[in-house]
């Protein structure tokens, strides 16, 4: 399985950024994808995630600013981050787990990673 994100990049505050992640090599539809985001000298920290069906959950900074979804036929999920702060600068990770462990706020129930790309965020 491999996991794609792209979409990172530099954008100044109040703006917006789209990232994409793109899944291969294996069934994409059942499986619980999540978003974290690592800032310079901190852990790695839970964002979003969606399941399979649909639903979505996000970390209360982020409610209302930022949205995930999915598109199963492309095997694709994607973050649409709006309203875009200094504090949201982190490498943002994607992250898939396939056995839908019912702990999608923490790293350790994911089987597989993305690349990491790097947001950055101006004041």
């Amino acid at each position: 399985v491999q996991l794609q994100a792209s979409g990172g990049g530099l954008v100044q505050a109040g703006g917006s950024l789209r990232l994409s992640c793109a899944a291969s090599g294996r069934t994409f539809g059942s499986v619980v994808m999540g978003w974290f985001r690592q800032a310079p000298g901190k852990e790695r920290e839970f964002v979003a995630a969606i399941t399979w069906s649909g639903s979505t959950y996000h970390t209360d900074s982020v409610k209302g600013r930022f949205t995930i979804s999915r598109d199963n036929a492309k095997n694709t999920v994607y973050f649409q981050m709006n309203s875009l702060k200094p504090e949201d600068t982190a490498v943002y990770y994607c992250a898939a787990d396939f056995r839908n462990r019912g702990r999608m706020k923490e790293w350790s129930a994911y089987d597989y990673w993305g690349q990491g790309t790097l947001v950055t965020v101006s004041s």
